[in-house]
């Protein structure tokens, strides 16, 4: 039987490339609601908490639903803090507490089209498989073999001239972190610090559904996309 499980939504303030990012409207809501809305939706967490050092995330976050049992530690509020890092404080803090999770799912608060039955499936994957931990991913629409760099002038180079040959169909797919959520075991992360773990199973996303958001074209970016994803219901005609 399984055990106790969290749901771990890491948002900070402070953010600089996009003031105010974590509740940021986002289609008209906080953009972290739709990461608590889908945890709770999901029916797969006996707990679902905002991790932060700010009042107002904290307030917004609660006004969704989730907990803000305690303010996050200075030490783990930086830019140099990992969320391995800010996932073991948190699991520490509940087991000083007397509450002990077996298994967390650290859900990042700007994923907006992170949904309750793939929160479910990374669940299922992870108890059925055995696994350390499920991450979802996403495949480059670019062969990455075929990647290129600039030097300083402006003149470009292949990272791996090997494949300069190579047809696009014989290159080995390559995929990339879609960040959404990291499914794990407590005790795989206390052990090993990392969510790309020893044993870590990939849950692959269609591209329309995943958008890294790190600055304001990414922001508009994934509003086009998701308003794409869920239209608008077609307005009621007169009469009917």
């Amino acid at each position: 039987m399984a055990g106790k499980s969290i749901a771990i939504i890491p948002a900070r303030g402070g953010s600089k490339r996009i003031p105010g990012k974590n509740i940021k409207p986002f289609n008209g809501r906080p953009i972290i609601a739709y990461s608590i809305e889908a945890a709770l939706k999901s029916g797969c967490f006996d707990e679902v908490m905002v991790s932060t050092d700010d009042g107002e995330i904290a307030e917004v976050a609660g006004e969704y639903g989730a907990v803000v049992p305690f303010v996050r530690s200075s030490a783990n509020s930086d830019d140099h803090a990992t969320l391995a890092q800010v996932c073991k404080e948190v699991l520490e803090q509940y087991k000083d507490d007397g509450i002990v999770f077996d298994f967390f799912c650290c859900i990042l608060p700007t994923a907006p089209f992170v949904s309750a039955a793939n929160l479910q499936k990374g669940k299922q994957i992870l108890l059925e498989r055995a696994a350390d931990s499920v991450v979802t991913v996403a495949k480059f629409s670019y062969p990455a073999q075929r990647a290129l760099k600039l030097d300083e002038k402006g003149t470009m180079s292949m990272i791996w001239p090997e494949f300069y040959e190579s047809r696009s169909q014989d290159l080995t797919a390559a995929y990339h972190d879609a960040g959404q959520f990291y499914w794990m075991r407590s005790k795989s992360l206390l052990e090993q610090m990392r969510f790309f773990a020893a044993n870590s199973i990939a849950l692959p996303l269609p591209e329309m559904e995943v958008q890294d958001i790190d600055t304001l074209d990414d922001w508009q970016l994934a509003e086009l996309k998701y308003k794409h994803a869920t239209p608008a219901a077609p307005k009621r005609q007169p009469g009917k």
